[in-house]
């Protein structure tokens, strides 16, 4: 039987049960894309590339992924077996911190991630770990199941977010940004900002993940349910 190509790549039989023996597994070619992608960007991941790293013909490829939106998934998907996933020690906000700061070091690691966590987030084998892990750190809070996926995709969408500024943002384009700012607020024509630059002692710490996060996920799991 054909696979079909509107299921995910995961419930699709990774060896045809006709034809030559496989040379190649998913796994195998997903670390090649990963290391073009880690060494050149997103956009050097086409199946031509792919092959010619594993030294072979594009069209042998597709026995075992039927298009770049598959191998892209299979990417997303292998970056959460670099996870680590301790018992939950029973403090829900700091284990997914927890998750969030691992997810934060995985996102450095593999620049072209965010974007893909972002515009194509996929849940495979090992996404699944991960989904599993944070309803068992959650396992006792009481927000209902809906709200607790809710929190897992707004952990990996908020620290994709974060990264991808990281990735992208310069020093310099930051001072220019901060020299505007400071034009804006002597200018007379925004006290709201003028009082930001006049009140240091609110400003926002010097690295806001922690606290943005925690704010956003107890704004998810916290907040009574509307009728």
């Amino acid at each position: 039987m054909a696979a079909r190509e509107d299921e995910v790549i995961w419930l699709r039989p990774e060896q045809a049960p006709v034809g030559r023996p496989a040379e190649r597994s998913r796994a195998e070619i997903t670390a090649a894309a990963m290391e073009l992608a880690d060494r050149e960007g997103l956009e050097a991941v086409t199946m031509r590339r792919v092959a010619s790293v594993l030294g072979t013909g594009a069209a042998s490829l597709y026995r075992y992924v039927a298009t770049r939106d598959d191998l892209l998934d299979l990417m997303t998907d292998s970056t959460a077996a670099e996870y680590r996933l301790p018992a939950p020690t029973g403090d829900w906000e700091a284990d997914l911190l927890a998750v969030a700061d691992q997810a934060r070091r995985i996102m450095r690691g593999h620049p072209w991630l965010p974007a893909l966590v972002i515009s194509r987030p996929a849940l495979g084998p090992h996404g699944a770990d991960l989904l599993e892990h944070v309803l068992d750190v959650l396992a006792e809070h009481p927000a209902d199941a809906g709200r607790k996926v809710q929190a897992f995709a707004l952990l990996g969408g908020l620290t994709a977010l974060f990264v991808q500024n990281e990735v992208t943002a310069t020093a310099a384009g930051a001072a220019r940004q901060a020299a505007y700012l400071h034009h804006v607020a002597v200018a007379g024509h925004h006290p709201r900002i003028a009082g930001l630059s006049a009140s240091p002692a609110d400003r926002a710490p010097s690295d806001p993940f922690h606290t943005v996060l925690s704010r956003a996920l107890a704004g998810v799991l916290d907040r009574p349910s509307t009728p």
